[in-house]
């Protein structure tokens, strides 16, 4: 203000027949001071996962026509991250054979990622032969569920992920790491902090993008998330430091099912810890077919609602989104 006030002082002297407008300015300046114009709110990624993750658990096979419209009107929603499918093997989720035939229908807009799932090299070549420019490969912090999952233990896994990421990093793809059953397994009950945080970790040395902490199940508590939060949060930051320096530390990213409710109160906290990446769907469909009691995704509109009484921005319009949910639900009842 002090500059401001000496600077129009200044060109009174100059002009004194512009004494009026300066006065107006200063007024105005400090009605701004005392009033000050809303920020533009913080950036909140929304990660739209019901492509993916909210059909895989469907009986019903639906149509390519179908999955290709959800992700269009996704895109067209404002959603700058869509997972779109998975390269996995059609007998396992025989809702995703289809995957290639997506992607090469799909219509992909400027600014947008579309990630698959890749579980392995081979299908990390499946995805690329198909177009693919992000890839998520998907661990577990619990030894049973990653047999369950993938066929294979923790360090296994970690042992097929590591030529995939390195092929993604030297062709430029971007690459997110998940951290399945990360506050609660379905067969073994309570995970510790440090063994997600140890996951994460691994994933990390990788050289992953992203982490995605999920709560597979839906079992989390704003408590328990806020230990894994922080002991995954603390493990990337020191890994930083004692790595090389040039090395950015990923973006964690939260992922909760909303089986008992208490997905929103979760990403609540995460919001209070900093994390400002979310997975969600639309109508809040999906589950996981490996894992026992896995009900739907926390819901999109939920989670924009949320976004909004807290003061968040995401790019995403909500009643584009809200319509797309409902139309999905149609569409998966004429297909039942």
């Amino acid at each position: 203000m002090a500059t401001a006030t000496l600077r129009r002082g200044a060109r009174r002297r100059e002009a004194p027949w512009a004494f009026a407008v300066p006065q107006a300015l200063s007024f105005n300046d400090t009605l701004r001071d005392l009033f000050p114009m809303p920020r533009t709110p913080p950036a909140v990624t929304l990660v739209e996962v019901s492509p993916r993750d909210g059909l895989q658990n469907e009986k019903r096979v639906l149509p390519v026509e179908v999955k290709v419209e959800l992700i269009d009107r996704l895109g067209a929603a404002g959603f700058a991250c869509i997972e779109v499918t998975s390269f996995v093997s059609p007998t396992r989720v025989p809702q995703l054979a289809d995957a290639a035939e997506v992607m090469a229908r799909l219509r992909r807009l400027d600014g947008v990622r579309y990630p698959v799932l890749v579980p392995n090299m081979k299908g990390y070549e499946r995805a690329i032969a198909a177009g693919a420019r992000a890839i998520v490969v998907f661990g577990s912090a619990s030894e049973t569920f990653s047999q369950r999952n993938i066929n294979c233990s923790i360090d296994e896994s970690m042992e097929r992920f590591a030529p995939v990421v390195a092929a993604a990093r030297a062709a430029g793809i971007h690459v997110r790491g998940t951290v399945s059953c990360a506050l609660g397994c379905p067969y073994e009950g309570e995970v510790a902090p440090a063994q997600v945080a140890h996951v994460a970790g691994m994933l990390d040395a990788l050289g992953v993008d992203e982490l995605s902490i999920a709560d597979t199940i839906g079992v989390g508590t704003p408590e328990k998330t806020i230990a894994v939060m922080e002991a995954v949060l603390a493990g990337v930051l020191d890994a930083t430091r004692d790595g090389d320096s040039a090395t950015a530390a990923p973006t964690v990213n939260g992922h909760f099912h909303d089986t008992y409710g208490r997905a929103i109160a979760n990403i609540g906290v995460c919001l209070d810890l900093g994390i400002r990446s979310f997975d969600a769907s639309v109508a809040g469909i999906g589950g996981c077919p490996f894992a026992p009691g896995a009900t739907g995704n926390v819901a999109t509109e939920d989670v924009l609602a949320l976004m909004e009484r807290r003061g968040f921005g995401t790019g995403v319009d909500a009643m584009m989104a809200r319509s797309t949910g409902e139309w999905i639900r149609r569409e998966l009842s004429v297909s039942r």
